[in-house]
C-alpha cells in the first residue's frame, strides 16, 4: 500500500504547475507577443525618421547660424536624442502598437475564433502583459543609467547651438555646506571656475564662533581630492566669549565641501544625472537649503512612473480594440487611441510644470498621470465581455 501524499508535496506541485502555466508559453502567446514587438519596433522606426526629419528642418536655421559642425551635429545630438526620443515617448509607441495590431485581429475576427476555444479575455491579457513587462524593464534600465549619460552630449549640444542659453555664472548663492556651517559667494563663475565675495560662517549652539571672508576663491581642477579650493586674500575671526581673535592669509588652501556643479545649475542638468547620482544630488541639496529642486525630483520619480505607463496603456488598448466594431473599424480604435496617449503625455507635461513652477509634490506630478489613466483602464477593463 502507497504512503498518502502530504500536503506540503501537494501545496508544492500545485505551485509549480500554477508558475509553469505563466511561464510556459503556448503558440497564441508567442504569436500575439511577435506581433506586439514586431508592431512596436516597427512604428518607433517609422515615428524616429519622422521626428528626425521634423526636428533637422525646425532647427536647420540655428544649426547653420551657430556654425554646428556636421559631426557633432550627427554623433552628438541626433545619436542620443533617437533613444531619449524613444524613452520619453515609449507609452505613446506602446498604445499605438497595441491599438493597431489589435484592432486587425479583431477586424479579421482572430480574437473571436480565440474566445470561441473558450479563452477569456483575463487569459488574452497574458501575453500582452508580457510583452509590456519587457518593453517597461528595458525602459527602465535605460531611463535610469543609459540615457542620462547620452543625455550630456545632447544637452552642450542644444545649450552651445541652439539654446545659445549655456548658464555659466550664479550670483548671491548661499548654502549649508556642512552642520552648523554656511557659505555665501556673491560672484561664481563656472567656465574659469573661480568667484569672489566669499565668507564661510561657523555656528556652534546657534553662536557665531568663527568668519571667514576671501576676496577670491578657485577651485583646483587638478586635485586629486575632491572639493579643494583655494582662497585669496583670507581674514578669518575666530570668538571666544567675548574675546576675538584675527588672523590674516595672503593664500589659503582648504577643503570645503562644495562642487561648482552644486553652485550653477545648468539647463537640462537633472536629465545628465543617473537616478543615484540624481538622488544624492537631491539630497545633499537639500541637506544644504537649496531651493529650485522641483524639476530635478519630478525627473527622479518620472524615470520609475513612466516604464509602469506601459502596463496601464496596454490595458486600455486591449480594452478598446478586442472587440469588432461594425461602425468606424479599426480608425475608430486608432483615433480613441491617438487621443488618449496624446492626452496621457499632455497632462503628464502639465502635472510636471505644476510641480516645478506651482509647488504640486513631485512625487504626486508624476504619478497622478498613471495614478487617473488606471482609474480608466480599470472602467474600460471591466466593461470588457470577459
Amino acid at each position: 500500500m502507497k504512503p498518502a501524499k502530504s500536503l506540503h508535496q501537494i501545496f508544492g506541485r500545485l505551485q509549480f504547475s500554477r508558475l509553469w502555466d505563466i511561464v510556459h508559453l503556448k503558440r497564441i502567446d508567442r504569436y500575439i507577443i511577435g506581433k506586439f514587438l514586431g508592431t512596436y519596433v516597427f512604428l518607433l522606426l517609422i515615428i524616429i525618421v519622422i521626428s528626425i526629419i521634423i526636428d533637422f528642418n525646425e532647427k536647420i536655421d540655428k544649426l547653420t547660424a551657430s556654425g554646428a559642425p556636421t559631426k557633432a551635429i550627427v554623433v552628438d545630438y541626433y545619436m542620443n536624442f533617437v533613444p531619449y526620443f524613444v524613452n520619453l515617448f515609449s507609452p505613446l509607441f506602446v498604445f499605438i502598437a497595441v491599438i493597431f495590431f489589435t484592432s486587425k485581429l479583431a477586424d479579421g475576427s482572430e480574437i473571436i475564433a480565440m474566445k470561441s476555444t473558450g479563452m477569456s479575455f483575463r487569459r488574452l491579457l497574458r501575453p500582452y502583459m508580457i510583452s509590456a513587462a519587457l518593453i517597461a524593464t528595458i525602459t527602465l534600465l535605460l531611463g535610469l543609467y543609459v540615457i542620462p549619460r547620452g543625455n550630456v552630449a545632447r544637452v552642450n549640444f542644444e545649450n552651445t547651438y541652439v539654446k545659445k542659453k549655456k548658464i555659466t555664472t550664479a550670483e548671491n548663492l548661499q548654502l549649508q555646506v556642512d552642520k552648523g556651517v554656511v557659505a555665501f559667494l556673491q560672484h561664481f563663475d563656472n567656465e574659469m571656475k573661480n568667484g569672489y565675495g566669499f565668507s564661510l560662517d561657523s555656528f556652534k549652539d546657534k553662536k557665531l564662533v568663527s568668519h571667514l571672508t576671501a576676496q577670491q576663491v578657485q577651485y583646483d581642477t587638478l586635485s586629486s581630492h575632491k572639493y579643494h579650493w583655494t582662497l585669496h586674500s583670507v581674514e578669518i575671526r575666530t570668538f571666544n566669549g567675548m574675546r576675538e581673535k584675527v588672523s590674516y592669509h595672503e593664500t589659503l588652501d582648504s577643503t570645503i565641501t562644495i562642487e561648482p556643479a552644486d553652485l550653477v545649475n545648468t539647463r537640462g542638468q537633472q536629465e545628465t544625472m543617473t537616478s543615484p547620482e540624481l538622488r544624492n544630488y537631491i539630497e545633499r541639496q537639500r541637506q544644504r537649503g537649496a531651493a529650485g529642486l522641483a524639476a530635478f525630483e519630478v525627473e527622479y520619480h518620472k524615470r520609475i512612473a513612466v516604464p509602469f505607463a506601459a502596463f496601464i496603456l496596454t490595458l486600455i488598448g486591449v480594452s478598446l480594440s478586442s472587440e469588432k466594431r461594425k461602425g468606424g473599424g479599426m480608425g475608430t480604435s486608432i483615433g480613441i487611441g491617438l487621443a488618449l496617449s496624446f492626452s496621457y503625455i499632455l497632462f503628464q507635461t502639465v502635472s510636471a510644470s505644476f510641480s516645478v513652477n506651482g509647488g504640486w509634490p513631485p512625487i504626486l506630478a508624476a504619478w497622478i498621470p498613471n495614478i487617473l489613466f488606471a482609474i480608466i483602464a480599470f472602467v474600460l477593463y471591466k466593461r470588457t465581455p470577459q
